[in-house]
């Protein structure tokens, strides 16, 4: 996961996701509000697809 250029880690979900962006300061959201926030630029796939 990204953020402008720097590099925070890799998610494996959707709940990762929703904690790295927590921690980098965009608080009271939850993975719903993640998965449909227009923000968030999805590459090889959406919200509902994750690679194991």
């Amino acid at each position: 996961m990204r953020i402008d250029d720097r590099i925070l880690g890799t998610a494996y979900s959707l709940h990762d996701l929703t904690v790295f962006l927590q921690n980098a300061g965009l608080t009271g959201g939850d993975e719903l509000d993640v998965a449909e926030s227009g923000l968030i630029e999805w590459h090889e796939g959406g919200p509902e697809v994750w690679e194991p």
